[in-house]
C-alpha cells in the first residue's frame, strides 16, 4: 500500500477528516468535530502511525509479530502508538484493520453527541 492509498482509506471513515496541524508533508487523520475532532492517524511518506492497543503492553504485539516493520512512535509511543510500514511485510488488510481499530478507539472515547453517524456500522471496512 503507497500513502495516497492510506489517505484515500482514512478519508473514508465516517467522519474522518485530513488536518495539518504542524505543516508537515503529510496530514493526519482526525474523527470529531472541528477544535474537538481527535487523531487515529498519522500519515508519512512510508508508515502509517496508529493507536495499537489500549496499553503498551498490547501493542507491542505488533512489534514481536512485525520487528522490521512496527515501531514505537515518538513522543506518544508509551500510550500504545505505533507507525507501521505501508510497503513491508505487513499486509493490506492488516494496515487497513489496523487503522480501523485505532479509528473505533478514538470514536468510542468521544462524547455520544460528538461520534460521526455511521461510525459503528463501519466494522464492515470500507474499501477492503
Amino acid at each position: 500500500m503507497d500513502v495516497e492509498t492510506m489517505m484515500a482509506w482514512c478519508a473514508s471513515l465516517p467522519g474522518a477528516w485530513p488536518d495539518n496541524p504542524w505543516e508537515h508533508e503529510f496530514p493526519v487523520f482526525k474523527v470529531g468535530p472541528g477544535e474537538r475532532g481527535k487523531i487515529f492517524a498519522f500519515c508519512g511518506a512510508s508508515t502509517v502511525g496508529v493507536k495499537c492497543g489500549a496499553t503498551r503492553e498490547v501493542a507491542d504485539e505488533w512489534l514481536d509479530r512485525f520487528p522490521g516493520d512496527a515501531s514505537v512512535m515518538a513522543y506518544i509511543g508509551r500510550s500504545g502508538w505505533n507507525d507501521l510500514a505501508l510497503r513491508g511485510a505487513i499486509d493490506d488488510d492488516e494496515l487497513r484493520n489496523a487503522v480501523h481499530e485505532s479509528y473505533r478507539s478514538v470514536v468510542a472515547k468521544l462524547p455520544k453527541r460528538l461520534r460521526p453517524e455511521g461510525w459503528e456500522s463501519s466494522a464492515a471496512l470500507p474499501g477492503s
